[in-house]
């Protein structure tokens, strides 16, 4: 039965594997993401008169705490998809069970520092005191939900290396609805504002962890996951690190010159605060989509890599990135030109749909520049190479970002919404062709033909 959800992808044309693996990874992820939106929109719509700019003002801060830990099922696919692709079964097993470990601890983690220290890192992100305290308690009980969402995503990624995207999406559109229904009764009949969103959000993904456990555990062979097996093995962990988390800190150095953009967006006032959280919303469902692209092109290339079929490097490539490139030009464009009546679903004050609009402009008319950027990204990754990319991320689009805040927005002439969302496209397209330059100088480490022996991990 699971036999159908795997796909083979050392052979045969690319482009129809990589769609058949990334577009249910696409949904998946804008499931993740609807989970957020149905919490702004209906606090936007029923909450208090600031609880659409506490909630929207907390997505820097908590993709900064979880992408640390986030980058380890990155190194967690990696790995598996490379075994997968030597057809090496026994440490398939051992990575499964350790990242399930991994996701458990990290889980631990960051419940323990979200719900101590949310507020003092609200207050020092500049966070509006009318806003402060409703920001606070929604990431208070946002974070009790972190191991669901560790388990998840650590769980989803081992799926993902052998191409299952379908499972995790089913998962989610389950949660995904409670999530909604969750929303609306706790918000609008019982009137719990941004805590009730919050819990919604637990809720949902206490399910889709338990979902995906259970998936594990119902498979057969390599996959196959055991409580009782449930131990860490030294050198799988090692391996998972080694690449997890440089991707991990490079996706933490991000979000911090987020972090930073955040508090220049805070020093403008609730009004461009919740502004921005509307657009940013928006936004996210073109980036996950584009960034699927990058995904698939880890779990491809490694895959590929692990079964010696280095011919197919470039191809998966120059694919890869041309499809989120595609994706980020129709998308972004579309999202820009309905920008102002999807802006209004969540907030119909013309003053809000204004800088939404203003910040619009300059990522969504550009967002194909960040696709092409995550995509190279993923496939370096995907051949093994964990630290180049985020030196590059690091010096590239964070430096770059944290320098214009720091020099030229701060020239009173400049200081502005418009040249503070004008960081964004400028440090994606530095950055991608940065890391161009990498790709070529890192696949001449492979041999441009298939190897005939014995495949090596």
């Amino acid at each position: 039965m699971a036999k159908k959800y795997e796909i083979d992808m050392c052979s045969g044309a690319i482009l129809p594997k990589l769609l058949k693996l990334v577009l249910p990874l696409m949904l998946s992820s804008v499931l993740q993401l609807l989970f957020n939106a149905a919490d702004i929109i209906v606090v936007g719509n029923f909450g208090e008169e600031h609880s659409l700019a506490a909630v929207g003002s907390t997505t820097a801060l908590v993709n900064l705490m979880t992408n640390l830990f986030l980058g380890l099922s990155t190194g967690a696919n990696v790995l598996c998809s490379r075994y997968m692709g030597a057809e090496d079964e026994d440490r398939v097993n051992k990575t499964v069970h350790t990242s399930i470990f991994l996701s458990i601890v990290s889980g631990v983690v960051m419940t323990f520092v979200g719900v101590l220290f949310s507020g003092e890192l609200l207050a020092l992100m500049s966070t509006p005191p009318e806003v402060l305290e409703l920001s606070a308690l929604y990431l208070r009980i946002y974070f009790l939900g972190m191991i669901a969402m560790m388990i998840y995503n650590f769980g989803s990624s081992i799926l993902r290396s052998k191409g299952d995207t379908k499972r995790p999406l089913y998962y989610l559109t389950f949660s995904g609805v409670i999530n909604v229904i969750l929303n609306i009764i706790f918000v609008v009949f019982f009137k719990l504002d941004v805590a009730g969103v919050a819990l919604a959000t637990v809720i949902s993904q206490c399910i889709s962890a338990a979902l995906v456990i259970r998936c594990l555990i119902k498979e057969e062979g390599a996959f196959k996951f055991s409580f009782k097996n449930l131990l860490p093995d030294g050198k799988i962990v090692g391996r998972i690190l080694g690449i997890g988390i440089p991707a991990g800190f490079q996706g933490v150095v991000f979000s911090l010159s987020n972090v930073v953009i955040q508090s220049s967006i805070n020093s403008f006032g609730p009004i461009v605060m919740a502004g921005s959280a509307a657009a940013a919303s928006i936004e996210g469902f073109v980036w996950v989509s584009m960034n699927a692209f990058s995904q698939g092109a880890i779990t491809f290339m490694s895959n590929n890599i692990g079964g010696g079929k280095y011919s197919r490097i470039n191809r998966i490539c120059v694919i890869s990135c041309a499809s989120a490139a595609v994706t980020g030009l129709v998308l972004g464009g579309l999202a820009y030109l309905f920008g102002a009546p999807l802006l209004g679903i969540y907030d119909p004050r013309p003053e809000i749909i204004e800088p939404g609009l203003i910040r619009m402009g300059l990522v969504c008319g550009f967002y194909f520049t960040c696709g092409l950027m995550d995509c190279i990204v993923g496939n370096i990754r995907g051949m093994g190479f964990a630290v180049a990319p985020t030196i590059v991320s690091l010096l590239g689009a964070c430096g770059l970002r944290i320098l214009w805040i720091s020099t030229l927005f701060q020239l009173p002439e400049l200081h502005n919404e418009f040249m503070l969302f004008l960081s964004y496209p400028v440090s994606w397209v530095i950055t991608f062709i940065v890391h161009f330059i990498c790709f070529i100088f890192m696949r001449r480490k492979f041999p441009k033909t298939e190897l005939n022996s014995d495949n090596a991990v």
